[in-house]
């Protein structure tokens, strides 16, 4: 295997977090992250970089551990809180909205699969602002649950080799979980701390959209890990759990904000800069009325979306004290119609804005193109067709959907 010398480098500093107590503080500081990451958000994108001091003041706030249950010091807010946490912020920025997605993936990992030890430990870095990212997609294989990379008992622990691709969050994280098959081509979870001998991350993403989440490649040669740091993933989907409605719920909140975010900059554009149509007969855009049509049809379309998000939220809480085969069916079946509402109003909002805002709006300086790349590129995920499918076959068949991450 070719493996670089080194990893990407990257100003990773030791944490130094708040703990936040509840779901209202959890709302309050994601409204005061988000004014802090709106702020040079579009040159962040035009250039491909993040400050490690914007990182830092975003771990550091306390909103990466909230999901941390509180019998282990923290705020275990609702589902619905959770959802609404992301929005905000990827409203402001969705590439660093992105970025603690699957740290709080992996969190619920840990919740469903660690021993009370591992709980304890790896819940502790987390509520002291460890960052944590996944290695777990591969690019190449015939389909996403493709996986190469594999694990083999080794000494006292065991040795990982494979090739991870869309590891989003690796270069700004403090440990990297990084999925492999065992020998009986079961799926296992390490965690591995930043550094480790054989853990290399390229820092290679170059997507047209959702630039800076540093979602590129991981490298595992020759990386040991102990048994303590190993949690079997697998069990998350031999029986009933909410590991997959979970899963998709974090996705369709980031959609969520890339719509508000587009359709918050083509107000403020139509509202100052835009001119109405000759058509029109009026002084302004904003009363031209086949624009305030379009305005109020993206509103609703937007709020829908919002609304639905929140629902599957809150199916997902009622479900998380006793999962079944019911419930959890009901919980995939809330989240991706949140889903599908999420994609469709974020990619219409984003392309709206240009229409809406008319030709200025296209010029390099205002950077809007940057809402249209991040709805499309964050939006492949998984698609839109599937979850029309699945909420069909539930309504029409009664056909419970498949559980896997995408469900």
């Amino acid at each position: 295997m070719s493996t670089p010398a080194v990893s990407a480098l990257y100003d990773i500093r030791q944490p130094d977090a708040h703990i936040i107590r509840d779901d209202a503080e959890a709302i309050a500081v994601a409204h005061r992250i988000a004014a802090l990451l709106r702020e040079g958000a579009a040159e962040r994108d035009r250039q491909r970089r993040v400050p490690a001091d914007v990182v830092d003041a975003f771990s550091n706030s306390g909103l990466w551990g909230i999901t941390v249950p509180r019998a282990y010091g923290g705020a275990e807010v609702s589902f619905a809180t959770l959802a609404r946490v992301i929005a905000i912020v990827s409203a402001a920025d969705p590439s660093l909205g992105q970025i603690p997605q699957n740290h709080y993936c992996l969190l619920e990992d840990i919740r469903l699969q660690g021993t009370e030890e591992q709980k304890r430990f790896f819940f502790d870095l987390v509520l002291k602002g460890h960052r944590f990212a996944n290695a777990l997609s591969e690019t190449g294989g015939k389909t996403v649950t493709d996986i190469r990379t594999r694990l083999v008992e080794e000494g006292e622990g065991y040795r990982i080799d494979g090739r991870k691709g869309y590891c989003t969050g690796s270069l700004y994280a403090h440990w990297i979980g990084v999925l492999a098959l065992d020998g009986q081509d079961r799926a296992q979870l390490a965690f591995v701390e930043r550094g480790t001998p054989g853990l290399v991350v390229v820092d290679d993403w170059d997507s047209i959209g959702q630039r800076t989440t540093s979602s590129g490649t991981v490298i595992a040669d020759g990386l040991r890990v102990p048994a303590f740091n190993l949690f079997p993933s697998y069990r998350s989907y031999e029986v009933p759990t909410l590991a997959g409605p979970f899963a998709q719920l974090t996705t369709a909140a980031i959609d969520a904000g890339i719509g508000r975010a587009a359709l918050d900059d083509t107000i403020a554009f139509v509202r100052e800069h835009a001119r109405p149509w000759v058509d029109a007969g009026v002084e302004k855009a904003g009363d031209d009325p086949l624009t305030i049509i379009q305005v109020g049809a993206l509103e609703i379309r937007q709020e829908a979306a919002e609304a639905l998000l929140e629902r599957a939220g809150w199916v997902l809480d009622a479900a998380k004290p006793a999962p079944d085969e019911d419930n959890v069916a009901a919980a995939s079946v809330a989240v991706a119609k949140a889903k599908v509402l999420t994609t469709e109003a974020a990619i219409e909002a984003t392309n709206r804005l240009f229409e809406l805002g008319g030709t200025r709006s296209s010029l390099a300086r205002h950077n809007f193109d940057r809402h249209w790349r991040n709805a499309r590129v964050h939006t492949l995920h998984d698609p839109v067709r599937w979850k029309y499918h699945l909420v069909g076959n539930w309504a029409l068949n009664g056909i419970k959907p498949a559980r896997h991450d995408w469900n």
